[in-house]
Order: structure tokens, then C-alpha cells, then sequence
């Protein structure tokens, strides 16, 4: 990491970028906000939007669009479904807000938005309990710590009635901090005015720990003064407070001798070190916004967020590229952020537009990306999710850099930058784009397994027309989604990550790509095997004039032991049934047993006995003995009992150590067999465990809700089992009534 002398702040030498263009990795700020549903991500960035003049006080740029226009599908589910780029610019600095939707089955784009930026911003809402601290965020937070990620914090929604800043801050010191609670204080303390009829004191303010100066936004604009003598013996506390910390964090050994002392530290020095702390990840400043003021044009807390982003957060320089390779595998020399290197660039996020078509945005990590050039496509390693691998090479369309529902043309994009990529028509989300001369492969991020199913169909013949080419669309822009056309039950199943993830996918299949779509019951893998030996006769024989079909064939059926298979035992003596005709038989046994013979699941763990049989020198064919075959088959079946065997997962559940009991009494109720337990990372647990798979079809959602969201799992498949009897019975009674209603 550098320091913070190394980096571009707010006043520096050189030609200060647009919004949508940099000329130096130096001047280019990567942010990614990160919190739960509700915590004010959005209106944060239409604030800091509205503070660095992009938009005007309406939240309108010159064109007439809003920095924040979500897409129709947002506006039906009232909600952010997709990561959103709004670019700034703030001090000759460049800042790219990266806006992550917080809805956990959205996380697919969190952790797109996390690839792309440098550091992220925690917003936490005020107005909301610990819990959505303690849960979904942070695991997110923990994950960015792993990767050494620079971290801030900002509480929103001071305004609310009822809220404790303090308190909120000795919460997150206590979650966030973990074993160091003293890397992560605030920097300023909120100033609240004149309390109002329901008792609240509205947030008009913001008094500065260093500096030990009050921004006062009461008036509608920005001023600073001195604090009051009554705010002294708080604020000395809390600077006291946040100097050892970052004399804590500083690279200077002598910082804490000078300071317990008594020297008094000069602001500078200070600053300097609290921006290196930050860049590295070592320190996490806790800030404060609120709404503007009447007639304000800086909302609370927006010009302090932007002087952290520009000052402390580090630049695209600071971090290092993603390991790459040859698409063949073979390692390569690590990469720089050099706009003069090799181009390693890498597609975060597909989506599409009625107009343009197919837009592509892309985070530039090594080289230069220029329109209408030739670029190497390579990914993505997600062949089992419906993603095909890519080696091609495609031609850049347009590139520019998006605002609200606008693209703004740009004439490059260099490394470190972010910009939107016109018609890659083969580009997926997570793909490399490289010079064709030189095919590089970025090593990909890790991507949530969706493992929630849903069986659709087709609403009519028009859209059954429609609907391949509707879902490879779809999931083309979604990695975190699995298409599957399972061959068992012969049903189209989308794998989501959870119900909100299903509402928005059949939501765009229809309004995006025109194709309506059933939800119906999804149906696991089931298989049947015969419960005792039988033997049975396959007679096929038809005198109709002309070339008629003679076939018959006596065979015995027994079970075998659970994962054997279908074995086929040929015993015919004497010729009865001719040597060209035997694995005729066999073919239409086999084929039967995979139609099934009961409730049209597959047929396993048996072993079939050809035992007699007789043939026509003339009628007697290949057909014929496949169709005698399966005959027997079937007959067999007729008189013997047929079990039913359900497949068995073993899952790993990672959970917070508060809710390892819940989770394994949930497990035992859905007839689960604990296998063990064992210490995760500190405060987690994981919980192994062997559970059918017709008991886990909603399991993702329910250990959500259980854990309340600090909960996540795996599964993979074990083998198959024989079915409680009540189960089975249940289920042929259902197929019964479905082909008799058919």
C-alpha cells in the first residue's frame, strides 16, 4: 500500500477529470456501499450526487434524468435488484459510487460491486436494531477484512426519532471491531439542534474531532465555527479516543511517547496518519449523514464522506490486480494498474437495453480499453450453472460511462476505471477481455451457489417458441443463477438464490424478453426399484397381414444393494431365444427401466434374468425382442412391490454459534441425520448433516429466516434411499390423481 503522499487529493496538480473520465489511476476513487435493505444506500449516493453539483436539488442532471432511475422491474418490486455505477467527481478526483442492492438474494451483485471497488463504505441506518448488523452485513464485512479491504462506516437516518449515535457507534465498534473495538471510532460527532414537540433534536450539524471544528448546516449552507463550551468535555473525550487510535495504527513508534507526554500532536501529522491507516484497512472511521436542510445543497455529512473517499480511500494503484493465466491455464507474470500494460479487463455486471442491446459494465484493471477494437473473450468456469466457457474474440462497441438511465460517451477507459461496454453479444459476467494477441484469464470471484429450484413452464405455444432463447438471455446476465433441464422429471428448473431472486428472474422473462411463464411444483429425482424377486413374461405378437412381429421372453427380476445399478444375466439355453435378439432384450429392458415402471421414475439396484423365450424364423426382429423386453419389464413390476428410493444431500450449514440449536432441531424435523459439528471461524459453527432432498427444496430461504440471515449452506449430492412408506403412498396417491386428471 502507499501512503497518502502517493495519491491525487482534492486540489492537485494536473487536469481534473469529468465524471466520467480520468486521465491518471491516481485520480480514480472506487467505492462499493454495502448494507441491509433499507439503510439508505441509495438516497446516500443521490446526496453525494447532489454535493458534488452532478445533479440539482430536484436530483436532476441538464438532461432531465435522476441519478437515481432503477429499471421497471425495481419499480414493481420497490426495491434494488442490480448494482448501479453513478461516477462523481469531487476535487479533481473521480469517484465511482458503486450502489449494491441489500436484499440478501441479491448478493450475486454485492459481490460484483465488491470485485470492481477498492473500498466500501458500510451504511448503517440508525432507525434499525443490531441485528442487521450482526447478520448478513457482517459476514460481508468479515469477507472484506479477509481480502484486506479498506472500510468505513456511515450511519444514516439520524433524523429519525429515537436514535443514539453513541450508541450506535459502540455497537458497531463492538461487531466491526471484533478483537481491535479501537479501529473503529468516528471522526465527528453529530450536532442537534432545538428539540421538537415529539421530544426528538433534529441533526443540523457536525463537529469535527481534529479539526475541533463545528460544520453547521442549520442555515442551508455549509459554515464552520468554533464549538460551544458546553460540547468541550464530550468532544475531548471522543478526540482523546480517536488520536489513540490512530496512534495505534501509525507507522511512527514515537507518536504515542510524544502524545502521552503531553506534546500535542499537530493536525497534519495526524490526518496523514489517519488517511494511511484507512488505505491500508487497519483503521475504520465511523461518520454521520443526514438529509439537507431546507434549501441546502450539501446534505449532512456529504462533503466530510467525499474528503475521506478522496483523501483516505485508497486508489486503484494501491490494490493488486487479480491473479491472471493464459486461457489455457498456464500462469502469468502479475499484472500492474499501468494504462501502458497489457489490457486485463473484466465484465462485472450484463444487463440489457431495449435500445442498445446488450451492456456490459467493465472494470479496467491493467492497459487501456478502446472503442471499436478487437478484444479476447475468456471465461467463466460455470458450464454446470448454464454458462458456456468463452475463447472468442469480439469487437468493442461504444464505451461511456452511465448516469441514472443515460450513457455518456467517452473515448477510453484506462486501468483502474470503470465504463459501460456496448453490444459484447458473447461477454458474460465474470468474463476477461484482453488484447487478442495476447488472451489473458482473470482468476474469477467466488459466486453464491443458487440452491433454490423453480420448475417453469412455458404459459403458451407462442412462448414455448420463445423460451430458450428468453432463459439463455437471462442467465447470461446472472451467474449467480443455474438453468437445468433435468432429464428425470423432465422439467425446466431455475436455481435462485431465493424468493425475491425468482419474483425478479420470471419478472424479466416476461417484460424484458417477452415470454410468460408457470411456476409449478418442483419435483425432485426420485427412483423405484423392485422390493422382492418376481419373474414375468414379455409377449409380443401381431399377425395383421403382411410382415407381422413374433417376440416373447420369460425373465426373472431381483434387487440388488443400493447403488449396483441394472444388471442384465443372459441364462437362455437350448436357443430359444436367438443369440442376434438376446441384447435386443437387454435394449428394451434398459430403456424401460429408464421411462420406469410405477411413477415414471427411473428404475435402479436390479438385476434382470433372461430366461426362456421363443422366436419366428420370419416375424421375429430387433424391435420386436426390444418391445418383448420391456414388456417383461413391465409385467414384472405389475406383480411385485415397487419402493420408491429419494435422493440424500449431505449439507454443511455455517452458522452463528447462537443459532446451532435451531438449526439442528430444523434439521431433525426434516428428517436429517446430524453427522457433526465443529468450530468454524470464532463465533461460527459448522453443522454436517445428511438430509433428504425432497425435505430442502426451500431450505435456503428457511435458514435464512432461522438464522436471521447469518446462516448459509452447501449441499452435495449423497446417493439415494428408500423412502418412508407413508411418503411413498402419499406420492403415488398425487400421481394417480395427476394422469387421471390427464
Amino acid at each position: 500500500m502507499g501512503s497518502s503522499a502517493d495519491r491525487t487529493h482534492p486540489g492537485a496538480a494536473g487536469r481534473a477529470p469529468t465524471a466520467g473520465q480520468a486521465s491518471r489511476p491516481e485520480q480514480i476513487r472506487n467505492v462499493v456501499l454495502v448494507g441491509h435493505s433499507g439503510s439508505g444506500k441509495t438516497t446516500l449516493v443521490e446526496a453525494l450526487a447532489l454535493a458534488t453539483g452532478a445533479v440539482n436539488r430536484a436530483g436532476h442532471v441538464a438532461e432531465g434524468t435522476t441519478v437515481s432511475d432503477h429499471d421497471d422491474i425495481e419499480h414493481r418490486q420497490q426495491r434494488s435488484v442490480q448494482l448501479s455505477l453513478v461516477p462523481v467527481e469531487w476535487g479533481g478526483i473521480k469517484v465511482n459510487l458503486l450502489d449494491t442492492p441489500g436484499y440478501a438474494d441479491f448478493v450475486g451483485e454485492l459481490r460484483a460491486g465488491l470485485r470492481a471497488a477498492d473500498a466500501a463504505l458500510f451504511v448503517v441506518s440508525a432507525s434499525d436494531g443490531p441485528e442487521t448488523l450482526s447478520g448478513a452485513t457482517r459476514m460481508v464485512w468479515d469477507e472484506c477484512a479477509a481480502v484486506g479491504m479498506p472500510r468505513a462506516v456511515v450511519i444514516t437516518h439520524l433524523e429519525s426519532a429515537r436514535t443514539d449515535f453513541d450508541e450506535l457507534t459502540q455497537v458497531c465498534r463492538e461487531i466491526f471491531g471484533g478483537d481491535s473495538p479501537e479501529s473503529v471510532l468516528p471522526l465527528y460527532l453529530p450536532l442537534h439542534g432545538p428539540e421538537g414537540p415529539d421530544g426528538h433534536a433534529p441533526v443540523t450539524g457536525l463537529t469535527g474531532l481534529l479539526t475541533q471544528r463545528v460544520y453547521d448546516y442549520s442555515s442551508g449552507e455549509r459554515a464552520d465555527r468554533d464549538p460551544d463550551p458546553a460540547q468541550q468535555p464530550r468532544l475531548a473525550q471522543a478526540r482523546d479516543r480517536l488520536i489513540e487510535g490512530i496512534i495505534a495504527e501509525s507507522e511512527d513508534e514515537t507518536l504515542m511517547d510524544r502524545y502521552l507526554s503531553g506534546e500535542e500532536l499537530d493536525l497534519k501529522t495526524l490526518v496523514q496518519d489517519l488517511e494511511r491507516a484507512v488505505a491500508r484497512g487497519s483503521f475504520h472511521p465511523v461518520l454521520a449523514a443526514a438529509p439537507a436542510a431546507e434549501g441546502c445543497k450539501q446534505g449532512i455529512g456529504t462533503v466530510e464522506l467525499l474528503e475521506l473517499i478522496t483523501g483516505g480511500f485508497p486508489t486503484p494503484l494501491e490494490r493488486e490486480v487479480p491473479p491472471v493465466t493464459t486461457p489455457q491455464g498456464k500462469p502469468r507474470s502479475p499484472l500492474t494498474c499501468d494504462p501502458a500494460g497489457p489490457l486485463a479487463a473484466e465484465v462485472v455486471k450484463t444487463a440489457s437495453d431495449p435500445y442498445v442491446g446488450r451492456i456490459s459494465l467493465v472494470r479496467v484493471f491493467s492497459g487501456t480499453l478502446r472503442p471499436d477494437e478487437t478484444v479476447h473473450v475468456s471465461g467463466h468456469g460455470l458450464q454446470d450453472r448454464g454458462h458456456e466457457d468463452h475463447d472468442v474474440d469480439e469487437r468493442v462497441g461504444a464505451l461511456s460511462s452511465p448516469f441514472g438511465k443515460q450513457q455518456r460517451g467517452v473515448p477510453h477507459a484506462i486501468a483502474g476505471d470503470l465504463v459501460c461496454v456496448a453490444k459484447l453479444g458473447r461477454a458474460e459476467t465474470g468474463d476477461t477481455l484482453s488484447a487478442k494477441d495476447d488472451p489473458l484469464l482473470m482468476e474469477p470471484w467466488v459466486m453464491p451457489d443458487p440452491l433454490l429450484p423453480v420448475a417453469i413452464e412455458a404459459h403458451s405455444k407462442a412462448d414455448e417458441d420463445k423460451l430458450s432463447v428468453g432463459l439463455s438471455r437471462l442467465v447470461a446476465e446472472d451467474p449467480t443463477m443455474r438453468l437445468e433441464q433435468n432429464p428425470d422429471t423432465r422439467q425446466v428448473v431455475l436455481w435462485c438464490l431465493g424468493e425475491a431472486h425468482v419474483d425478479v428472474a420470471l419478472d424479466r422473462l416476461r417484460s424484458r424478453y417477452g415470454v410468460q411463464v408457470d411456476a409449478v411444483p418442483y419435483k425432485v429425482s426420485l427412483r423405484e426399484t423392485f422390493g422382492d424377486r418376481t419373474a414375468a413374461r414379455g409377449r409380443h405378437v401381431k399377425q395383421s397381414g403382411g410382415h407381422g412381429q413374433f417376440a416373447i421372453c420369460e425373465i426373472a427380476v431381483e434387487p440388488l444393494p443400493v447403488g449396483s445399478g441394472i444388471e442384465f444375466v443372459d441364462k437362455v439355453v437350448g436357443g430359444a431365444v436367438p443369440r442376434q435378439f438376446i441384447p435386443s432384450v437387454e435394449k428394451g429392458v434398459r430403456a424401460q427401466a429408464a421411462r420406469g415402471v410405477a411413477l415414471g421414475f427411473p428404475v435402479v439396484d436390479i438385476r434382470v434374468t433372461l430366461t426362456d423365450g421363443k422366436a419366428h424364423s420370419v416375424d421375429s426382429s430387433d424391435a420386436a425382442f426390444q418391445t418383448a423386453g420391456a414388456l417383461a419389464l413391465r409385467e414384472a413390476a405389475a406383480d411385485c412391490h415397487i419402493h420408491l428410493l429419494e435422493p440424500v444431500s449431505e449439507i454443511r450449514v455455517l452458522v452463528s454459534d447462537a443459532y446451532v440449536g435451531p438449526v439442528m432441531s430444523d434439521l431433525s424435523s426434516r428428517r436429517g441425520r446430524v453427522l457433526g459439528t465443529e468450530p468454524a471461524t470464532p463465533g461460527r459453527t459448522l453443522v454436517r448433516a445428511e438430509v433428504p432432498e425432497i425435505e430442502i427444496g426451500r431450505y435456503a430461504v428457511d435458514l435464512r429466516s432461522l438464522s436471521h440471515g447469518t446462516g448459509r449452506y452447501s449441499r452435495e449430492y449423497a446417493r439415494h434411499e428408500p423412502m418412508p412408506p407413508q411418503l411413498a403412498v402419499k406420492l403415488r396417491e398425487q400421481h394417480q390423481q395427476e394422469t387421471g386428471a390427464k
